[in-house]
């Protein structure tokens, strides 16, 4: 007699043995939130101390990123300027993300009126290149500080935040348990908090890191096109700026700071796209 052979589909699960990808890209970015939070652990020198006898030095040693054109440390710069940029990336991302859920939430579960002038004012936004947009803000909330440089970011993450949460409000909205809930007696708000707000989070937690990576290059952007924070204080964006002057002779300057940048930044992207794969990821 033939016995039948059962295949069992193998659950999903985030327990791979070993993804080198996502390990490095883990390991990178907490080395970045250590560097912002505890510059000194990696570079305990002044990041300002000027010495003019070792200007534009090539990367060795005792300078891992070289020295600019007044014999700064280009690797003590760096990490120290992790902590401009990444808490303005943070700050605007909680910004896009904070109105991008209440505005798509809002607009998903109220519809009518509410969801038509509130979809009416996101495609406004998405209208506007998002470049353009964060410079048309910046420009009028101040050139000099990293505060107006994190709002005028996060801005341009509303839109998109919003269209996906309510996305994910229209289909809760419509689930079985929300329907239990209303018949039920429960109050909106609860339904709302309770039920809805939960449950359609899940593609808004992993679109955090990808705005993460993407307020990242963004405060970069503005800082290297001279706004936020003003030299000497270190800012990546400002780094790569400063050596625009000296791509032929001393190519260090802008490309180290630029190369950190596009690491934590692809290294954002990759850690997010785990958790939008399902761990499914073989690297």
């Amino acid at each position: 007699m033939a016995i039948a052979e059962t295949t069992l589909a193998r659950p999903r699960t985030f327990l791979v043995p070993w993804r080198p990808g996502l390990v490095l890209s883990a390991a990178w970015l907490l080395l970045v939130v250590v560097a912002a939070v505890t510059p000194s652990v990696f570079a305990p020198g002044d990041p300002l101390a000027i010495d003019t006898a070792a200007r534009l030095l090539p990367p060795s040693l005792d300078h891992p990123f070289g020295t600019d054109r007044l014999g700064r440390d280009l690797f003590a710069q760096t990490v120290h300027g992790a902590g401009r940029t990444l808490p303005a990336a943070v700050l605007a991302t909680l910004i896009g993300l904070g109105a991008g859920v209440t505005l798509g939430l809002l607009s998903g579960f109220l519809r009518g009126v509410v969801d038509l002038a509130l979809m009416r004012l996101v495609d406004v936004l998405l209208a506007i290149p998002g470049l353009l947009l964060a410079l048309m803000l910046v420009s009028v909330l101040g050139k000099g500080s990293t505060i107006d440089v994190a709002i005028a970011i996060g801005v341009t993450a509303i839109a998109g935040t919003a269209r996906v949460m309510r996305a994910e409000v229209l289909r809760i909205a419509g689930s079985d348990f929300v329907e239990a809930a209303r018949i039920g007696g429960a109050r909106r708000s609860r339904i709302v908090l309770r039920h809805v707000l939960p449950n359609a989070m899940g593609p808004v937690w992993v679109l955090t890191l990808l705005l993460f990576g993407m307020a990242i290059l963004g405060v970069t952007t503005l800082s290297f096109l001279g706004f936020g924070t003003q030299p000497p204080t270190p800012e990546w964006g400002a780094l790569v700026s400063s050596g625009r002057d000296f791509l032929g002779s001393a190519w260090w300057l802008s490309l180290l700071p630029g190369a950190v940048v596009a690491l934590t930044v692809l290294a954002a992207n990759r850690v997010s796209l785990v958790f939008d794969k399902g761990g499914s990821e073989p690297w």
